[in-house]
């Protein structure tokens, strides 16, 4: 940005070439879409998905409700290859065979998980179950959903800036370029004697 200044304060100089005084104005214009434009793009982009994550949050609490499982038997663990990057959460959920009793008032039996150490037969836990009974995740709350659409806009306004610093870079690498194909130019018409030709010496 310092560069692109003192070239437009020196824009009236016969050294000022055009492609300075391009960059200068690129720069210019993408420091203003950087500023204005980015931080536009990101509110907008948090403000969709906001209003997307609600209405999931709205669909979710409709379709899932919460009842309470008792706890029948503990539930052979499946044969898997220890991973020490999830051991630990592992370690906090117990899988249990469970009964519960569906939103629409039928019973169920199957495997789910609990956050209890120690599951005993007749213990009771909370589960989140669908229409149909079925054992499903939590339904979202307002407070991730907030969450994820603050991440979703921070990351589009970053998007939007380095897109923007990326076309930049493209342009000035694209003048640079030009500047040394016409100083190549320029250098060939200077011929091999450096601009002594016809001087006599």
């Amino acid at each position: 940005m310092r560069t692109a200044v003192a070239v437009w304060r020196r824009r009236h100089s016969p050294l000022c070439r055009t492609t300075d005084l391009v960059e200068a104005w690129v720069t210019f214009a993408v420091a203003l879409l950087i500023t204005f434009a980015a931080p536009a793009a990101g509110w907008l982009c948090g403000t969709l998905t906001h209003a997307a994550l609600r209405e999931s949050v709205r669909v979710q609490h409709e379709q899932r409700h919460r009842t309470t499982a008792f706890v029948v038997r503990a539930a052979p663990e499946p044969t898997v290859i220890p991973d020490p990057e999830i051991s630990t959460e592992r370690a906090t959920h117990t899988r249990v065979v469970a009964n519960w009793t569906a939103y629409d008032g039928t019973r169920h039996t199957g495997t789910v998980t609990t956050t209890q150490r120690v599951a005993r037969p007749g213990d009771r836990f909370e589960v989140w179950t669908d229409e149909r009974g079925r054992v499903v995740s939590r339904p979202m709350d307002d407070a991730t959903a907030s969450t994820h659409a603050a991440i979703a806009g921070i990351g589009a306004g970053a998007a939007t800036a380095a897109l923007f610093e990326g076309g930049r870079r493209l342009v000035v690498w694209r003048l640079t370029l030009r500047r040394y194909a016409r100083l190549d130019q320029a250098w060939a018409k200077a011929g091999p004697d450096w601009g002594r030709t016809g001087a006599g010496s």
